[in-house]
């Protein structure tokens, strides 16, 4: 699909929540305006595997569905480069990972990508340094930061801290904390910000992205620390959707009324068989395999579809702002 600048441009506002102290910078990215005033993307996680375990196949229709779609995005939920994130700016993996697998046409947008912890076991720096822009001009990949459309606002939050383990139990991990230390202030501040920029929204849609689970039924099971710290934040400013990945799985879990669970860790190796119990009136969708999700959001309604390794559906669902109606 031809990609063109030339039509109307709508910008997106980019705020930055970096390290202990918030740093806001404002930032202009054109995308194309759709003639609805609608936006469309895609979300993958857990992908970088050189195009190991399927991640060329989930690549190949993202591009198919992407096309059909006329994304103007994608959003990664972090886990972009395994088993260890990237060695420094120069590591062939960027390439062999990214920008030699998304080669799709429709994939010529920009990515907005968080952390997650596999990327923290390599060098952090190099994900977030502007020489990976420079070797594949799609690539945007910060801490955390509020991208805001008018009609809808995405708060992207490093996850990563908050996990204690972390840095109790590292096991043989080596975790990159530059400028995360004094890690309770670097959390304090992130949440303070988080609650304060997502109030200030006047957006029609909310959408907090972070890498790791607040509700699921995969193989990590819930963050607690998340649950006991960011979940009060998002119910208190009834955000709409939580968008995540860590478990390599497709999942959607909501109680109507409420904030729904979306996870779309399906980007490469899967993990089959493995699910928790969970009340199956929240479950809405449960797929142990590859895949991952569009999003298509009106200022009326926000529908998300969930799509296997074949490009099959495997799940719809949506919102709708007049009823807060699945």
């Amino acid at each position: 699909m031809h990609v063109c600048f030339s039509v109307i441009l709508m910008f997106l506002s980019i705020f930055f929540i970096n390290g202990a102290l918030s740093k806001l910078e404002r930032l202009k990215h054109p995308v194309k305006k759709k003639s609805d005033g609608s936006l469309s993307f895609l979300v993958i996680g857990d992908w970088g595997r050189k195009g190991g375990f399927n991640q060329s196949l989930v690549a190949h229709q993202m591009g198919v569905v992407g096309e059909k779609l006329d994304i103007d995005f994608v959003i990664s939920v972090g886990d972009n480069f395994y088993d260890d994130g990237l060695k420094g700016v120069n590591d062939p993996s960027f390439e062999a990972s990214f920008s030699h697998i998304y080669t799709h046409p429709s994939l010529q947008k920009q990515w907005y990508s968080v952390l997650g912890n596999h990327d923290y076991r390599g060098n952090v720096e190099a994900q977030l340094s502007k020489v990976l822009t420079q070797k594949d001009w799609r690539w945007f990949c910060r801490r955390s930061f509020v991208l805001s459309s008018g009609m809808v606002d995405f708060f992207f939050a490093d996850t990563n801290p908050f996990v204690e383990k972390y840095f109790t139990e590292p096991e043989d991990h080596t975790y990159d904390w530059r400028n995360v230390l004094p890690r309770n202030k670097y959390i304090s501040n992130l949440l303070h910000d988080l609650d304060l920029e997502i109030k200030k929204s006047r957006a029609t849609w909310k959408f907090v992205v972070g890498h790791h689970g607040i509700k699921t039924a995969g193989n990590h099971g819930v963050t607690q620390e998340l649950v006991d710290q960011l979940l009060p934040i998002l119910e208190e400013n009834k955000v709409d959707l939580y968008i995540n990945g860590h478990d390599h799985c497709l999942q959607h879990i909501g109680s109507h009324g409420k904030t729904q669970f979306l996870t779309s860790g399906g980007g490469s190796k899967a993990w089959r068989g493995h699910v928790q119990p969970w009340d199956p009136k929240e479950l809405k969708l449960y797929y142990d395999g590859q895949g991952f999700m569009s999003l298509h959001i009106t200022h009326s309604k926000a529908k998300f579809i969930y799509y296997d390794v074949s490009g099959n559906v495997l799940h719809r669902s949506s919102l709708s702002k007049r009823s807060a109606h699945l």
